[in-house]
């Protein structure tokens, strides 16, 4: 299957240079390009991209609202992959929240890149587990976090114990290690819990995890 992507981002530069990465992938064709937010809204709605990189400091429309204007349509036009130069830029934290599939930094390599553009046209999330936590962790509640004991009404005790390991950024791999169970059973928990959360992938559900006090910021679980 071919995967249609769109490059939005006011550099022509980086646009070429993602371009010139990514046409060198067989199975990828690049649809488009767009030098700020709005032309990344009208480009997605009229080329119909699987995936969309979406540079986060743009003129006119920033990448956040952008990306907040497409996933608001019902069903989503697009997955969309955040660019970046920070590790943890505030807007990301945004763009994750409006429903974005995941984050890349600019210096990642052509390899990381058509990695991530294959994972999250899959319909999965991406986001290093180097960084997971502490992203996350700025995205949870304030200190009057709830207690998590609505997401544990909601969900089994093994669902629970899957969620857990997710939010700090583990792969179901290393899930299934931790857990001592087959990876397809976490992938079969992984569905359900998505499912329950009414959330598309695992990285919402992390955000998911933090928001309701599941998961505690470090500094936090010291206090408790």
């Amino acid at each position: 299957m071919t995967i249609r992507i769109l490059i939005a981002d006011d550099q022509t530069l980086i646009r070429s240079g993602l371009r010139a990465m990514l046409e060198t992938e067989t199975g990828f064709d690049v649809v488009g390009e767009a030098a700020d937010g709005a032309e990344a809204v009208e480009a997605a709605r009229r080329l119909r991209p699987d995936v969309v990189l979406m540079d986060i400091r743009m003129p006119h429309l920033d990448g956040v609202s952008a990306t907040r204007a497409l996933l608001a349509q019902s069903p989503a036009p697009c997955r969309i992959l955040v660019l970046t130069t920070f590790h943890l830029d505030d807007y990301v934290a945004q763009a994750l929240r409006a429903g974005a599939s995941g984050f890349l930094l600019k210096d990642s390599t052509a390899d990381q890149l058509v990695e991530a553009v294959k994972v999250i046209a899959a319909g999965e999330a991406i986001l290093a587990p180097s960084v997971t936590r502490r992203l996350l962790e700025r995205m949870a509640g304030g200190p009057e976090q709830a207690d998590g004991q609505d997401l544990r009404k909601l969900l089994s005790a093994r669902e629970i114990d899957v969620l857990l390991l997710l939010a700090r950024g583990l792969s179901n791999a290393e899930i299934a290690q931790s857990l001592h169970v087959a990876e397809t059973t976490v992938k079969s928990h992984v569905q359900s819990l998505l499912l329950k959360l009414g959330v598309r992938d695992r990285l919402q559900a992390a955000v998911a995890a933090y928001d309701s006090g599941l998961v505690k910021p470090r500094g936090q679980e010291a206090r408790d």
